[in-house]
């Protein structure tokens, strides 16, 4: 049993676009492949003329072991598709989004469940409780 959701499709692993968003949006659809970026300046061998660059994985397992045994790498994080999302314009004022986008999440996020067709109408519900992110982490 793996610590973290499967991947949408294995099979479309590295197909996706390497500059996407970074985090946000609160909720999660699919996770489309897990990544772990390499940095040069921090001793990763110099394949991509001093860019960085990352390795995609299907499992956070195998991701989570390259990020360990090799020098230069960040912890893996998520691909993650939003098909909505909310967007925090300013702290404390929420919108539903209703388009899809693709971000870059910490894995711990995932621990979040994943969105329903009731999660963002809930969480911006004038009954929602005082602390809204208890919808998101599955406590209300």
């Amino acid at each position: 049993m793996t610590k973290y959701p499967e991947v949408k499709d294995p099979n479309l692993i590295g197909e996706y676009p390497a500059l996407v968003m970074s985090g946000g949006g609160y909720v999660w659809d699919d996770v489309l492949e897990y990544r772990v970026w390499c940095y040069p300046e921090n001793g990763v061998p110099d394949t991509e003329d001093g860019n960085d660059y990352y390795y995609y994985f299907s499992t956070y397992e195998e991701a989570f072991e390259f990020s360990k045994n090799n020098v230069g790498c960040e912890s893996p994080i998520a691909l993650v598709l939003q098909e909505e999302y909310i967007d925090e314009e300013e702290p404390g004022k929420f919108v539903h989004i209703k388009e899809p986008r693709l971000t870059e999440w910490q894995v711990e996020f995932l621990k979040r469940p994943k969105r329903t067709d009731k999660t963002i109408p809930d969480f911006l519900s004038p009954d929602a409780p005082s602390n809204r992110l208890d919808i998101l982490r599955g406590l209300v």
